[in-house]
Order: structure tokens, then sequence, then C-alpha cells
């Protein structure tokens, strides 16, 4: 039994401390979704919407009853799950940032003892509430209407779906250096940077699809070799781990530049004073 004293112990140490930092960031987070319920709009009506859209469009095609109608039904469903994987990560941890600059709350966060590690530690732990609810929709919304199991694809979905939530932190973190190097301007581009990174990624559709000018550009997106990688599934290919492997390498490489860069933006913001936007 742990006695008073090594309790207190316990809390005091630093790993405690800082595991309590993260999740006061978290709880934070919790109580606006709380008080604030139109906001589930992100994580409950508009995955639903996409995948009635998409289902909707892949039934369509299916329609046709052919070999290759049947797939391209199963990558319209497949992909857009799989999209709302990166989707939800990215704007989670976009937006919780953003909550900070639309409350003038930056300040107040920055003369605590709250480490930046820490405060993304705990959006992104809330991140993973808003992550499963979303995809959980989509899922659940799949299988009742257009009697699409998504876990029919089995356990290769896992690494597929680990590489796109951490493409989607790192695009989060580009959107969160960029707002806070340019201001409220750039806020646009936690919304639309997902819509242009869509197309290239081949969601629905392998890249040799897109025009010729635009293949060198979409091959370099690690996103691009996981919906790859689905496709092999969806196909009873079994999982491509080639390019699993491209699309790991690519995300870890792409979440190492964007920390980079969130770290030269921050010593920046500091530096030249851009809290004062905040205030």
């Amino acid at each position: 039994m742990t006695t008073a004293p090594e309790a207190v112990e316990a809390v005091a140490s630093p790993a405690a401390r800082s595991w309590l930092r993260i999740r006061a960031v978290a709880r934070r987070h919790a109580y606006v979704l709380w008080r604030s319920p139109h906001r589930l709009f992100d994580v409950t009506l508009w995955p639903l919407v996409d995948v009635m859209l998409f289902g909707s469009l892949a039934k369509f095609v299916g329609d046709g009853h052919t070999s290759r109608g049947t797939h391209a039904a199963a990558y319209l469903i497949a992909g857009i799950v799989l999209w709302h994987v990166i989707y939800q990560s990215q704007i989670a941890l976009s937006t919780g940032f953003l909550e900070e600059t639309w409350t003038r709350n930056i300040l107040n966060l920055m003369v605590t003892p709250l480490r930046e590690v820490e405060y993304v530690a705990g959006v992104a732990l809330f991140g993973f509430v808003k992550l499963a609810i979303g995809v959980g929709v989509m899922v659940l919304g799949a299988l009742v209407f257009f009697s699409f199991d998504t876990s029919s694809l089995g356990f290769g979905l896992v690494p597929i779906v680990a590489v796109l939530l951490v493409v989607g932190w790192a695009i989060s973190l580009l959107v969160i250096g960029l707002v806070l190097r340019f201001g409220s301007g750039a806020e646009a581009l936690a919304w639309g940077v997902m819509f242009v990174l869509m197309p290239l990624s081949g969601v629905f559709y392998p890249v040799d699809n897109l025009p010729a000018v635009m293949r060198p550009l979409a091959r370099i997106l690690p996103t691009t070799h996981a919906f790859e990688a689905l496709r092999s599934l969806v196909d009873n290919r079994g999982l491509d781990w080639g390019q699993v492997m491209i699309a790991a390498i690519g995300s870890i490489v792409l979440l190492a530049l964007s920390l980079w860069f969130l770290v030269v933006m921050l010593a920046r913001f500091r530096k030249r004073g851009y809290i004062t936007r905040y205030t």
C-alpha cells in the first residue's frame, strides 16, 4: 500500500508532473467540446455525409457487377474511411491550437510551466477521442448503409492507419508553424491543405490515372503509398509491405521536417513578439 509521502513524491516526480499537464490540456479541450456540442459536426455529421456520398457513388459504380466495378466501389468506400484517419488527426491538432488563438489564450499558455511537447501531446491525446468517434461513425455507416465491413480487410489496416495518423500530425504541425509565422490569415490552410493532398494521394485510384505532370509529385507523398497498400488489401493480394515501408519512411521524414519547421517558427514567434497578435 502506497503511503502518503510516497504518493506525494510520485506526483512530484518530473514524469508525473509532465503527464499531469498533458492530461490537463486534453481535459481543457474536452470541456470545450462538452460545452459546445455543435463542434461535434466534424466528427459526426461530416463523416456521415462523406460515407453517404462516396458510398452511394460506390454503389452506382459497382452496379455493373463486373469485377472491376466491384473493386472500384470498394476502393471508394475503403478510401474515404481511411482518408478520415488522416483528416481527423490533422484537424484535431490544428484546430486545437487555433482554439487558443481564437480565445486569446496563447499568452496564458506561454507563462505556465507547460512545455511545447506537452501541449502537442495533450491535444493529440484528445484528438484520439475525436478520431475514434469520427472513424467509428464512418465504419458503422459503411456497414449499415452499404454492407461494407471495414474489418474484413484484416490486420493489414493497422500499419496503414499508423502511417496516415503520423502524416496527419505532421501536416498539422506545419499548419501551426505557418499560423505562428503569418497569423490568422494562414488558418484556412487547416482545412484547405487536405483537399490539395487528397487527389494527389490517389485515395480512390492509382496515381497512374493522374495527369502525367502530377505523377512525380504524387509518388513523393507517403499517403500515396499508404493508399496503394490499401488497394492491395481490397484486391485480396495481401498487404504490400514494400509500399508500407516507403510510406512509413516518408511519414517519419515528413514528421521530422514538420517538427523542425515548427521549432524555427516558434523561435521566430517569440523573438519578434508576434504574441501581440493574440493579446
